[in-house]
């Protein structure tokens, strides 16, 4: 069976980390950028995109810091994989980065980065940061 990989990327952007936690741990958050519907029950979140439905479970989170989700339809080696977004300010400068840790298999990990890029671009309009 083949492996994901994992892969990073960081996004820098202008916005309070406070601002951009509402819009990475909340569904009514995630909906205005990340899918075109996202419903949470608890730490289960289901998020919609062209009719599709993909379950999620958020295994971990800190406060205007990180929030990590499970996918729960992958395979049976589901637990190995997650997707992480978390908030970093430089101690120094102040600015502000999003860091987005996921995985893919290794033909899919260009298109998936920029599946990323491109809902953070999305993120960027909606928190004013161009």
């Amino acid at each position: 069976m083949e492996l994901k990989e994992k892969f990073e990327i960081e996004f820098p952007i202008h916005a309070s980390p406070h601002m951009l936690f509402q819009y990475i741990s909340s569904a009514s958050g995630l909906c205005e950028w990340f899918a075109d519907d996202v419903n949470s029950r608890g730490k289960t979140f289901s998020f919609i995109w062209d009719g599709s439905e993909e379950i999620a479970e958020l295994i971990s989170s800190k406060s205007n810091t990180f929030v990590k989700y499970r996918w729960l339809d992958e395979s049976e080696d589901h637990n190995k994989y997650f997707f992480e977004i978390r908030i970093v300010v430089d101690e120094i400068t102040k600015d502000v980065s999003l860091v987005v840790t996921d995985f893919a298999y290794e033909d899919e990990v260009d298109e998936s980065k920029m599946l990323w890029e491109s809902q953070i671009a999305d993120l960027k309009k909606l928190v004013g940061s161009s």
